[in-house]
């Protein structure tokens, strides 16, 4: 059974989370990064197999989501850059905080692959990234281009301050988005260069920061995140140890995985043994770059 948590984000503001911890010593510590409006539990059983393995594993729900959700969204003031630089980074701190001195770990989907992006000051040896995607609307192909498009430059822009929400629906499942996160999302979706638009001017945050490895998947019947989508995202990023997978559902015995199967328990003997070879792969050199660095590191007199 995980341990409830409270986590304090970069502003003040408490939210919920899980804490799932190996029988033994952990070997990593992996931030479990939600996609839009997509609560915690659904990543109960990911997070679970991952302590099985030998790593603490940390899923949480961003403010306005789930357990972090405190009154009606309308009066929430949050942006989708408070997800980042202040909800998963604080985060970041509580895993820290519980299990010092070891490799720490990224798994986005979807916009929590994104958001890696924005967060400059955080030490990771690595980050497996699921259907996360630049949303730039030129990135999609025939009708669902269209869609795309019209939710970034209709839907969002007028329905969102009617409602004072993104409702749920429109994202194909999970829960009701913050007004001023979702508003931020389609800015960004009408830019060329989406998240990047507001990072580069920054420096490139931690687009340009982060230079441990990367494996992104792509999955090919995932509509939301088409393959040319996956492959701009993994673009910004400049770390040179990165690596596409496209994953067909055929490849593990499957019918449908689309932008949701990942996290779902059928596909442990496959995708999620895969994904724990890469992170354990990861979490190794992240613990020999640091003794090589403590060797390196001058000694007092």
């Amino acid at each position: 059974m995980p341990e409830s948590v409270r986590i304090r984000a970069r502003d003040g503001v408490e939210l919920a989370g899980d804490l799932f911890l190996p029988g033994g010593a952990p070997r990593a510590a992996v931030l479990v990064a939600s996609a839009m409006g997509v609560p915690r539990a659904y990543y109960a059983a990911f997070a679970s197999f991952l302590a099985r393995q030998g790593m603490a594993a940390l899923t949480f729900d961003y403010r306005g989501i789930g357990g972090s959700r405190r009154g009606p969204l309308r009066r929430l003031e949050a942006t989708l850059r408070d997800w980042g630089e202040r909800d998963l980074a604080g985060a970041v701190d509580l895993l820290r905080a519980r299990v010092p001195g070891t490799p720490l770990l990224w798994v986005g989907h979807s916009v929590g692959g994104q958001l890696l992006g924005i967060v400059e000051d955080v030490p990771i040896a690595g980050a497996l990234l699921v259907g996360a995607q630049s949303g730039h609307w030129r990135l999609w192909s025939g009708a669902r281009r269209a869609g795309i498009f019209a939710l970034w430059h209709v839907l969002i822009p007028w329905l969102v301050p009617l409602l004072g929400k993104l409702p749920a629906a429109l994202l194909g499942g999970g829960e009701d988005v913050p007004p001023g996160v979702a508003l931020e999302w389609a800015r960004w979706g009408r830019e060329r260069d989406y998240v990047m638009s507001y990072a580069g001017p920054l420096g490139g945050r931690g687009f340009a920061r982060h230079q441990g490895p990367i494996v992104s998947y792509a999955i090919s019947d995932d509509a939301l995140a088409p393959v040319r989508s996956v492959e701009a995202l993994l673009g910004f990023y400049a770390t040179p140890r990165k690596e596409l997978r496209l994953v067909r559902p055929e490849d593990v015995g499957a019918r449908v995985i689309g932008h949701f199967g990942f996290f779902r328990g059928r596909f442990e003997q496959t995708l999620w043994r895969e994904a724990a070879v890469f992170l354990a792969s990861a979490a190794g050199a992240g613990r020999r770059a640091h003794a090589v660095r403590e060797e390196r590191a001058p000694t007092a007199g």
